[in-house]
């Protein structure tokens, strides 16, 4: 089989292939930075004692992957796997039965997000080349080094599951694994809701329901704008500028072009309809002030403060990083009386959780 797909044929008996395995490694290349949806590149497999790329340039349409990947019996091994996830979803739909290499990592005491070079190094005795990574995948012909590259990013997939499976169950956490990868698998489609985009944004939940408002208003706006126009959020309103006019509150066309990190280019181009999403969203005439931020009480900065060193020294214990146990913003729930998710969710909850609960 050739080291790179790009005939429809050749892809057809690659698929026939691929459903006779029980797993294979899978990677992905992609661009994005000139629009708003990713541009998938190349697709790497690996299976058996081979490793191959699929051109999905010269094969934009996927669909004869799609049962594969959603068959739960065949395992998918991949490294950090979200963003390839969220690539892959308009093109392959759903990929399940999934084995994450960063995950698994992380629970055997490795950093949480050490990368796929420092694990295979580490744990295979291989030293990766990485002077592709900052390629543009979208120009053909794709050189040698470009395929070495990529094939190497899948080459090492299988074998590493093999000895991070091993280690998960020596050190009786392979339960913990199976349920972070059921979570994963069940992050379903990837499917974009512009009514939702505001969450994206900081500093958002702490202001006042009229002010969040309009953040839901302009974030969608802005979302709808560039998925039409396929171009990042930033370039038709960089989020620095959404949170100034939520702030402020601009309502002339003068006011706006004193919005911060408004480039002149999207206030002349756009700055009528942003205007008009602003009157639409109904704001007050005298806003209310700003909400201030309260300063923590001495006895919550205590508390978090005896939460972060029992998850610390939880950590040290079990040999794995402590923010695979709980976050900081997990402890701030807790401390705010939150008793759901985090830590208090599945296996964490009778590693940690119930230890947090005690010291509360």
């Amino acid at each position: 089989m050739s080291t790179i797909i790009s005939d429809p044929n050749a892809f057809a008996q690659l698929c026939g292939e691929l459903a006779r395995h029980s797993a294979f490694g899978l990677d992905t290349e992609f661009m994005r930075e000139r629009t708003y949806f990713a541009q998938l590149c190349l697709l790497q497999l690996s299976f058996g004692e081979q490793a191959v790329c699929i051109d999905t340039l010269a094969l934009p349409d996927l669909s004869p992957l799609r049962a594969t990947m959603a068959s739960p019996a065949i395992g998918k091994v991949l490294h950090a796997a979200r963003q390839d996830l969220e690539v892959l979803w308009p093109a392959t739909g759903p990929v399940v039965g999934l084995f994450d290499t960063q995950v698994a990592a992380a629970l055997i005491g490795l950093p949480a997000q050490v990368g796929y070079g420092d694990l295979v190094k580490q744990l295979l005795g291989k030293n990766l080349h990485k002077a592709e990574t900052r390629t543009d995948w979208s120009r053909r012909p794709l050189s040698g080094a470009q395929l070495a590259y990529a094939l190497d990013d899948v080459r090492y997939l299988q074998p590493l599951r093999e000895r991070l499976t091993e280690r998960l169950r020596q050190l009786g956490r392979w339960h913990w694994f199976e349920e972070e990868m059921a979570q994963l698998d069940a992050a379903g489609s990837f499917a974009i809701d512009p009514d939702q985009s505001w969450r994206r944004i900081r500093g958002i939940v702490e202001l006042d329901p009229a002010r969040q408002g309009l953040a839901r208003a302009l974030a969608a706006w802005r979302e709808r704008r560039a998925i039409s126009s396929d171009r990042p959020r930033n370039w038709i309103l960089p989020d620095a500028a959404v949170r100034d006019m939520v702030l402020r509150v601009p309502r002339s066309m003068t006011e706006l072009a004193m919005t911060s990190d408004l480039p002149e280019g999207i206030r002349n181009h756009s700055g009528a309809e942003i205007l008009a999403v602003i009157e639409a969203a109904r704001q007050p005439g005298p806003l209310p002030p700003l909400p201030k931020r309260p300063r923590p009480e001495a006895a919550e900065t205590e508390m978090l403060r005896k939460l972060a060193q029992l998850t610390q020294q939880t950590g040290r214990e079990l040999g794995i990083a402590p923010e695979i146990l709980a976050t900081r913003r997990d402890m701030q729930r807790l401390v705010s009386g939150a008793r759901d998710g985090g830590p208090l969710a599945g296996w964490r909850r009778a590693v940690i959780g119930e230890r947090l609960l005690l010291a509360l």
